[in-house]
């Protein structure tokens, strides 16, 4: 008698997002049976109205930035009027083509991502998914539809993702009063933004429009913008947004926002009225996890709704998983594909390393950018860990010179003992790109010495880390 083949293991995600999308691609990469219910599209906000359409935006953003300052470099653009004499022409932006850019790419890279899981054979199945217990998954395809998918699976991970935190009092309408998910359908530029919010999100909005050319009011309930970031960092960036005329109010909570007409107007907490034409509210996300099942299913919560996971992103129900923004660890994407690859594994019995968010690398997407890593200068200064920090200006690098980059710096947290990196900031155009031999350090525990061994090319803005771990020698006794 031939023997009767295993059966597969079955896996179910609900959500597409960055952390369902890994889980389901290397699940079935390791053989396993891997369903993918997703509604929206693959790749989720994330990929169709967050990360992806917003960093294409602060792209634009940049090269108009860029177009506005050459003439410090020496490159001057030039019409010509019809006597053959040289103008001086605007930068114009073209914002229903920006929009349409955005979009585009955004749907480009749902689609590669939907590809790569039909390669790999991944189900894709459309539709809002819910458990029934902890072995199920309903499908709903919609009003229209009747029948319920059941998907039954061994192990089920939960990627649904968050959706921004709206305020009875500043109702988004899609029109004048916005969130980060209606922006991308705007037909012409805002002339002037007001922002509610002077964190991640409402910080990179407030940057982009300015250098695209709208007028921008920051409303900040906080001293400071950015401020769970840096200190030394987040005061670079509000000197970069007041010398480049945005209004940055500080310690003011926006108690309204209404809208009259074609104007919208924010009321202070102090009295004040604020009017624009449109307003962005920037007030963070709530998880996407309610009616879902989860309660019934044994899942733990916190309070503001949140799946409680471990490092490899198991919940308190033993076969179910979840990874991303509806998660209570890091909101990032980076983050959230971390925690699918270790569901799976984890599920699959392969070799799995829990996940040490102290050596997540982190990114604010302004002009310019901050990138963080490790234990930063307050944990230093408060006491939580024993350090030293040195700081180098960028303004002080030659390739920094060249390119007329004169706000940022590059910061590094060592231990007292043996020098070894724990903690990085860089601020700079492209810290999103230089933060990762930093990172590196980190993970691989080197110490300043070790790091300054390294050759890093001449001129570079990279030679800005090599000079800083050096400065940072400790003589040996």
């Amino acid at each position: 008698m031939a023997e009767k083949t295993p059966r597969k293991h079955r896996i179910a995600v609900i959500g597409g997002g960055p952390g369902g999308y890994e889980a389901a691609l290397r699940g079935a990469e390791l053989g396993a049976e891997v369903t993918l219910v997703e509604h929206h599209g693959v790749g989720g906000n994330a990929v169709l109205t967050d990360v992806v359409p917003s960093k294409t935006l602060i792209s634009a953003a940049e090269v108009a930035s860029h177009m506005a300052t050459a003439g410090e470099l020496g490159v001057q653009f030039f019409a010509r009027d019809d006597k053959d004499r040289p103008l001086r022409p605007d930068i114009a932006v073209n914002f229903t083509k920006l929009n349409q850019r955005i979009r585009r790419l955004a749907q480009k890279q749902s689609d590669d991502m939907l590809a790569s899981l039909k390669r790999a054979g991944v189900t894709v199945v459309q539709g809002r998914g819910r458990l029934d217990g902890p072995n199920t998954v309903i499908v709903d395809s919609g009003p229209k539809s009747k029948e319920f998918d059941h998907i039954e699976a061994d192990t089920i991970i939960v990627s649904v993702g968050a959706s921004p935190r709206e305020l009875p009092s500043a109702k988004p309408d899609g029109e004048r009063i916005l969130t980060w998910k209606q922006l991308y359908s705007l037909t012409e530029m805002p002339e002037h933004l007001i922002v509610v919010g002077s964190g991640v999100t409402g910080a990179e909005f407030a940057s982009a429009y300015r250098l695209l050319g709208s007028e921008v009011t920051l409303i900040s309930s906080r001293d400071r913008v950015l401020p769970g970031e840096d200190a030394d960092a987040a005061d670079v960036i509000e000197e970069v947004f007041k010398r480049n005329g945005m209004n940055v109010v500080s310690g003011q909570r926006a108690e309204k926002v209404v809208r009259e007409g074609e104007e919208v107007v924010a009321t202070l907490s102090d009295g004040r009225e604020i009017r624009g034409s449109h307003c962005l509210m920037a007030v963070g996300s709530i998880p996407n996890t309610k009616s879902i099942g989860l309660e019934s299913a044994g899942v733990e919560l916190t309070d503001s709704g949140h799946i409680v996971v471990n490092r490899v992103a198991r919940t308190s129900v033993p076969n179910i998983y979840a990874a991303g923004d509806c998660t209570s660890f890091f909101p990032l994407a980076s983050v959230a594909s971390a925690q699918g690859r270790a569901a799976v594994f984890h599920a699959l019995g392969d070799e799995v390393r829990p996940i040490n968010l102290r050596n997540v690398a982190s990114n604010v997407f302004t002009y310019p950018e901050i990138a963080t890593v490790g234990w930063q200068q307050a944990a230093v200064e408060d006491g939580t860990r024993q350090g030293r920090v040195a700081k180098f200006p960028l303004e002080q690098n030659p390739r920094a010179k060249m390119q007329e980059f004169k706000d940022g710096f590059v910061k590094i947290v060592a231990g007292n003992d043996l020098g070894t990196i724990i903690g990085a900031v860089v601020v700079a155009p492209r810290a999103s790109e230089l933060i990762l031999p930093l990172s590196l350090a980190i993970e691989q525990r080197l110490t300043v010495d070790q790091f300054a061994r390294a050759w890093a090319a001449y001129p570079s803005l990279s030679g800005s880390i090599v000079d800083l771990a050096r400065s940072m020698h400790m003589p040996q006794e």
